[in-house]
């Protein structure tokens, strides 16, 4: 019986994870709980699955919860967080965090020496070296989520590291794959959450449209496997059968097959190094018919390529490209700026940005606090409608 505790337990990544501990009650059971603000999804939880813990990060809403869970230890804010991250009956901790919040339960996570199954890229991206650094010293485990680094992280398995020649991610192309630049400043922020194949939470279903979770996912596989990022190539396959591959020095490459549903990967992630009967029904190639692939359009979807410029340049820019993302995102969601205006947010932040020590983690919180308030006074300057922040 493996002690689970998620955070992040409201959203897409946490509802699927309760989904597979349903279906293995002898194997799985929820101790802990953690949700940003939906007390309604979390009592429901509470009240199924009887964890011993729960966090509600917004302070505010936990004070005036925290006397209402008889018999459940109830925490807030950050602290709660790392707490859950870290509780001594916890085997292995899901963190389906959003965004650079995920950071400090991650290392958290891993000083305790818990499992960690990943769903929170924004950790590697923000402080990867760190986590890296932390992972090596203390011997914890890192089991990747995202079908991506899950479907790599099995290609790699038995293989020896100096024989890999590079890691190919795949992407969908989102929803506005083919459309131009110019036809991208119209679409709406309901276009854009219609993915065509995976079914993710809105932040994520938007870096999807953007490209810029490829760029994302990039950074992430450089720490997660130690391969440098001239080694990791990004292709289209609008069918997203495959989920990544690997290719190795003798020309040899191995592919990560299967059905687009988040719940194999976080079952595998569970279940490791077991497999457990799959929960859909098996993948019919007849059907399928074929799988494509195209290069991604790095012109009319620049994220991806301003992803790839933050780790070519190293140093804190990651961090800041991904907080400026989120910034962007949340207002474009919020309906403040246009669809194109989240890259050219983006751009204008790394641009301002002078580069510090990616290994200390006071630092990374300063920058990120600094690249926040840096993309907040761009997206006011977008709703004025000026255009003066290009450098």
């Amino acid at each position: 019986m493996k002690n689970i505790a998620i955070l992040g337990s409201s959203g897409s990544i946490g509802l699927q994870t309760i989904d597979v501990v349903k279906r293995f009650p002898d194997r799985f059971r929820v101790i802990g709980l953690a949700v940003h603000r939906n007390i309604k999804v979390l009592e429901e939880q509470i009240a199924e699955l009887k964890p011993k813990m729960v966090v509600i990060a917004d302070e505010q809403v936990a004070s005036g919860v925290k006397k209402n869970y008889s018999g459940v230890e109830v925490l807030p804010g950050m602290e709660g967080l790392e707490s859950l991250a870290a509780h001594p009956e916890v085997d292995i901790v899901i963190n389906a965090l959003v965004g650079s919040v995920g950071l400090r339960p991650t290392l958290s996570a891993l000083k305790a020496g818990k499992a960690l199954a990943l769903a929170n890229k924004e950790s590697m991206v923000a402080g990867g070296a760190i986590v890296k650094r932390m992972r090596n010293e203390g011997g914890a485990t890192i089991l990747p989520v995202d079908s991506e680094h899950n479907a790599i992280f099995q290609c790699l398995a038995g293989e020896k590291q100096d024989e890999v020649k590079r890691l190919i991610i795949t992407a969908s192309g989102g929803p506005f794959r083919g459309r131009t630049f110019k036809e991208l400043e119209s679409v709406t922020v309901e276009e854009a959450l219609a993915h065509p194949r995976w079914t993710m939470g809105p932040k994520i279903t938007i870096d999807s449209a953007t490209l810029m979770n490829k760029g994302l996912e990039v950074i992430e596989a450089h720490w997660l496997f130690d391969i440098p990022y001239e080694k990791i190539d990004v292709l289209v396959h609008p069918q997203s059968i495959i989920h990544s591959m690997v290719e190795f020095e003798d020309g040899s490459i191995k592919a990560h097959l299967g059905q687009t549903d988040m719940r194999i990967p976080i079952q595998y992630a569970l279940s490791y190094p077991d497999r457990l009967d799959s929960p859909l029904p098996p993948l019919d190639f007849i059907e399928l018919g074929k799988l494509t692939f195209e290069a991604p359009d790095t012109k009319n979807f620049p994220c991806l390529g301003y992803a790839f410029e933050a780790i070519r340049l190293g140093k804190t820019y990651p961090a800041v490209l991904n907080v400026a993302n989120e910034e962007a995102v949340a207002a474009f969601l919020d309906k403040k700026i246009k669809f194109t205006d989240i890259s050219d947010i983006v751009q204008a932040v790394m641009d301002k940005h002078m580069p510090e020590d990616e290994t200390d983690l006071g630092i990374i919180l300063e920058v990120e606090d600094w690249a926040r308030a840096e993309a907040r006074q761009i997206i006011n300057l977008k709703r004025g409608g000026s255009k003066s922040f290009i450098s």
